[in-house]
């Protein structure tokens, strides 16, 4: 395969957009169909699929914040408006998310670790795709991905849990990259015990 300089450029230079910055439009339908086959093309030891993803878009987005915000209420009872709007307002400006699950399928020869990793590289995917097609994205996780009834709203069955949500629009601002790792405070080479 011949090198790629704007693929490496692309990597060397890849920053997140958060939720905040992310608006309309978003992907088309077939825009759409191009992001979740990127998204689906990772390592899959066993060729298991032990992912799922579910899409909220449209008016879904905002029924899925009202369903967070009674259920952040339930919760911590002295939740106030700002805090209730906060919830209400997860899945919004964004015109698309999608929720990655991992789904882990009983397999002697795929320990469950890497096929959450194969979800984690369906997340990751996401990101990529939504670049490679102009928009901008954001993976994150909170608190609804660890809360039981949450999760299941959303839409994971028994035994899965979100690896995270992927949030994808065009962005309104360029966001400063962040201080990376230093690669030798990271990196070592390995040797044999010995030698």
């Amino acid at each position: 395969m011949p090198a790629n300089p704007a693929l490496r450029d692309y990597l060397l230079s890849r920053r997140s957009v958060g939720l905040a910055f992310l608006r309309e439009p978003g992907p088309s339908e077939a825009e759409l169909e191009t992001l979740l086959t990127i998204a689906t093309r990772v390592p899959d030891h066993g060729k298991i699929t032990p992912w799922r993803l579910v899409i909220y878009e449209g008016e879904a987005r905002e029924a899925a914040g009202e369903k967070l915000a009674a259920i952040a209420l339930e919760r911590n009872p002295e939740l106030d408006e700002a805090g209730l709007e906060i919830e209400r307002r997860r899945f919004l400006p964004a015109p698309l998310t999608i929720g990655v699950l991992s789904a882990p399928r009983p397999n002697p020869k795929v320990p469950e670790i890497e096929q959450l990793l194969s979800a984690g590289n369906v997340a990751f995917n996401l990101v990529h795709g939504a670049f490679a097609l102009g928009y901008a994205a954001s993976w994150v996780t909170r608190w609804y991905a660890f809360d039981d009834e949450a999760a299941t709203m959303l839409g994971a069955g028994p035994g899965e849990r979100f690896v995270g949500f992927v949030h994808i629009g065009t962005a309104t601002a360029t966001i400063e990259d962040r201080p990376r790792p230093a690669l030798d405070e990271v990196v070592r080479r390995w040797r044999a015990p010995g030698a």
